[in-house]
């Protein structure tokens, strides 16, 4: 029964501004049956400019028309191209958005302007003592860049976009380097302004502001523990030399036998780096040359020695 009731009546809903300032809202139900019901509402618009704004504003026509042409030096204004003028009358803001670049025009005693700057600002985000999450306590500091791309929402959002700008930057370096590891913010310096950046262009969008950059400028750490990372350093580097220096001395016994069997191969070899060394050591200028004396020579002397040695001998 209810189903069919709805398919046999339809509603009408809309609003209108009247003259008088109000919106007056409607609702009818019509139904197939000839019956229908009508709901009006009437509020006041919000937008709407009341008798006394009108009075404030007609008189400063009428002071703008008294000190003329003195009064075109306080109604005209000019912005620079890199600006934005924000224009409030009687607290309210005006229609159009932000005006310039160039010349507008305001009405004395009644509008009031706030200029934003358009360009990149930048800022330092003072030192903050972190603890990393393998508690360690670090001392970072870093560099934000960002610029206004919505007059409106920087001036009637927040009170003060800079300042909030400047707070967030420090509370969010904080947050974000809590959840990294020492080794991880001294080599992923990069993925953590990619990731800071990210968090503040989210949290500032609604005040009009977009950050751009985000770079992290210097990492300090406390004096014991950069002495026990130079000792754990110096010490994986004497590790490597060693076995870089034992690694060379098996080439270089690889490389004596090999020569030695040459050596063996041809006796003459023997006597060219023999006459090699010579040749290095008068090239130091020195005055002490050592001759190296074969032992082969000696062996017929030795051998003769011990033969003829029994022949002396009293019978």
């Amino acid at each position: 029964m209810r189903s069919a009731l709805r398919e046999r009546s339809h509603m009408d809903f809309g609003c209108y501004d009247k003259d008088s300032g109000e919106v007056e809202c409607y609702l009818e139900i019509h139904c197939d049956t000839g019956t229908s019901c009508a709901i009006t509402i009437q509020m006041p618009n919000p937008e709407a400019v009341g008798c006394v704004e009108r009075f404030a504003t007609l008189m400063s026509f009428l002071l703008v028309i008294i000190t003329f042409p003195f009064s075109l030096f306080e109604c005209f204004k000019v912005v620079q191209e890199f600006e934005r003028a924000v224009i409030f009358r009687l607290g309210r803001l005006r229609k159009g958005g932000a005006r310039g670049p160039g010349l507008f025009f305001v009405l004395p005693c009644i509008d009031t302007y706030r200029k934003v700057d358009l360009r990149t600002v930048s800022f330092n985000v003072p030192p903050q003592e972190v603890l990393t999450r393998d508690s360690v306590t670090v001392a970072v500091d870093a560099v934000v860049y960002y610029r206004i791309k919505e007059p409106l929402n920087a001036v009637v959002r927040v009170a003060d976009y800079s300042e909030s700008t400047r707070l967030l930057a420090a509370t969010t370096l904080r947050n974000v380097l809590g959840m990294r590891d020492l080794a991880q913010l001294l080599s992923d310096r990069e993925a953590i302004s990619h990731m800071m950046q990210a968090n503040l262009h989210e949290a500032t969008d609604p005040w009009g502001v977009e950050v751009e950059r985000v770079e992290i400028k210097d990492v300090r750490l406390p004096l014991q523990l950069q002495r026990a990372m130079a000792a754990e350093a110096e010490a994986d580097r004497e590790a490597r030399a060693k076995i870089i220096a034992a690694e060379g001395e098996i080439k270089a016994s690889k490389a004596l036998r090999e020569a030695s069997l040459v050596m063996i191969d041809n006796p003459m070899a023997l006597q060219l780096r023999y006459l090699q060394s010579l040749n290095t050591i008068s090239a130091e200028k020195t005055s002490t040359i050592i001759f190296p004396f074969p032992m082969d020579f000696l062996k017929s002397f030795m051998s003769g020695g011990t033969s003829s040695a029994p022949a002396t001998l009293p019978m």
